[in-house]
């Protein structure tokens, strides 16, 4: 079971993650969505596509742009499309 932990608390759990490039990518469904605010940022990867992102919001903290996901990843990438993965002092473990 890999987990992921931000500022004392379970943000994700799964025995179901794909690694891309070193990154633990989680089911959506096992990651608790409420910790999760919608954030405008978006990055550009030349074989995976356009990333979007999360900002967490833990026990009264931020951590903006902390979690990120490909809604519309490239064929290559498919893998992981509908899932998302963390950093930003995230632990992933």
């Amino acid at each position: 079971m890999v987990e992921a932990k931000w500022n004392g608390v379970r943000i994700a759990d799964s025995d179901d993650t794909v690694i891309v490039e070193g990154n633990h990518y989680f089911p959506k469904q096992s990651v608790d969505t409420a910790l999760l605010r919608p954030s405008g940022t978006t990055s550009i990867c030349p074989w995976k596509g356009t990333a979007h992102y999360y900002s967490l919001y833990v026990a009264g903290a931020d951590n903006p742009d902390a979690a990120w996901y490909y809604p519309d990843p490239k064929p290559e990438a498919g893998n992981i499309r509908g899932r998302i993965a963390f950093w930003k002092g995230v632990t992933v473990a």
